[in-house]
């Protein structure tokens, strides 16, 4: 098809776009996120509520027994617990980051910023920008949680050094999510998906639980699942202790996901109709 044929907002939004306007699209993309944020503050119940909940929840009904099998009680399992469940907090804001972007698109958001002169890879750096913010927030709001249920802080630069880890694995896994959000019909599908690939990455971890006594296979699983390894630098770095080899895995996964998956979701988005 020739350039002649195409619409006024196809060929602007064509165009090739500077660096400089890049940042300035992204800028004001994540105030726009934020703004619709502001005026509508349910959607900040899941980043509010998650960390109170399975805080709450894993503590006083299975702190008991676990922590006794970690040589302590509750106190125990308090310390053990909280770096897994910070692990835990980029891989939920990455799910709600794909639910949200399917849901612009059959809203027909996404159809206007794709008519105008825009860069493409700004609707999804906001995206996961503002996500990030919300990250913080849930994992502050996990903290002050934690501090109530016994948690001892022992390392600040340690908590500060896993907040970022797992920010930086977090941003990886929400591209998988915005793929998910771009090829999928609806946002229950989205959520299925995630509900499937998630639970068992979740559970076949280290989060929750030492795998100490798991069968074989799944101890071997658990090595290099990247919600183990993210839990268990974390716990290094916050507690004390080796952190090496899990912060190369970790590194190593979200460095792989996001060569893999920034280009196809960028891809899928300027490409769907």
């Amino acid at each position: 098809m020739s350039s002649a044929t195409l619409s006024p907002a196809a060929t602007k939004a064509d165009t090739p776009i500077s660096l400089r306007a890049h940042l300035r699209h992204t800028g004001a993309l994540i105030r726009r996120n934020l703004l619709w944020i502001r005026q509508d503050p349910e959607s900040m119940f899941d980043a509010v509520l998650f960390p109170v909940v399975f805080t709450l929840l894993f503590v006083y009904v299975f702190g008991g027994s676990i922590g006794q099998s970690l040589g302590g009680g509750q106190e125990r399992y308090v310390q053990y617990v909280i770096p897994g469940l910070m692990a835990m907090m980029g891989m939920n804001m990455a799910q709600g980051v794909g639910t949200g972007f399917n849901q612009d698109f059959n809203s027909g958001v996404m159809d206007r910023f794709r008519s105008l002169p825009i860069g493409r890879g700004s609707v999804l750096f906001a995206k996961i920008a503002v996500e990030l913010m919300r990250m913080l927030f849930a994992t502050a709001v996990l903290m002050v949680v934690a501090v109530l249920v016994g948690y001892d802080i022992k390392h600040w630069s340690g908590l500060l050094a896993s907040v970022g880890l797992s920010a930086v694995f977090g941003s990886a896994l929400m591209w998988v999510f915005l793929t998910l959000g771009v090829v999928m019909k609806n946002a229950q599908s989205v959520q299925a998906m995630g509900f499937l690939v998630l639970m068992p990455l979740q559970f076949g971890s280290s989060i929750f639980a030492p795998p100490a006594s798991m069968p074989g296979w799944l101890q071997a699983f658990t090595d290099y699942n990247p919600l183990s390894t993210l839990a268990d630098t974390a716990r290094g770095l916050m507690e004390g202790g080796p952190v090496a080899h899990d912060l190369w895995v970790t590194l190593i996964w979200s460095v792989g996901l996001t060569a893999v998956m920034a280009p196809v979701a960028i891809h899928k988005f300027r490409t769907k109709s």
